[in-house]
């Protein structure tokens, strides 16, 4: 079941890019989603396989994004109301991030 849930979140990441990639610059303006850097991962994700560690990174710098996105694996049952929070448990006042390790895997 998490195995599902990583390759539509791949599926969805890969189709944005695409998506991107095929329009021309004025048709894509106003529309940029980014990577966070490798270096604002967990300590747990950091030996991941480099889809799950892309999950994580288009998360932490997509979380608008996420938000509107609605969780697959069943995890409603646990209070997730999102994509989101399969990957951000919270974002602290001082904007530091408590991570979940629900989409590792």
């Amino acid at each position: 079941m998490k195995t599902r849930f990583l390759f539509m979140v791949c599926l969805l990441l890969a189709l944005t890019v695409g998506a991107s990639a095929c329009g021309s610059p004025a048709a894509s303006a106003g529309q940029t989603l980014t990577l966070a850097p490798e270096s604002a991962l967990p300590d747990f994700v950091q030996d991941a396989p480099s889809q799950v560690k892309e999950a994580y990174r288009f998360a932490i710098a997509n979380p608008d994004v996420l938000t509107f996105i609605p969780c697959y694996c069943g995890c409603g049952a646990v209070g997730h109301k999102s994509n989101l929070q399969c990957y951000i448990k919270a974002t602290r006042p001082d904007g530091s991030i408590e991570f979940d390790n629900h989409a590792f895997g």
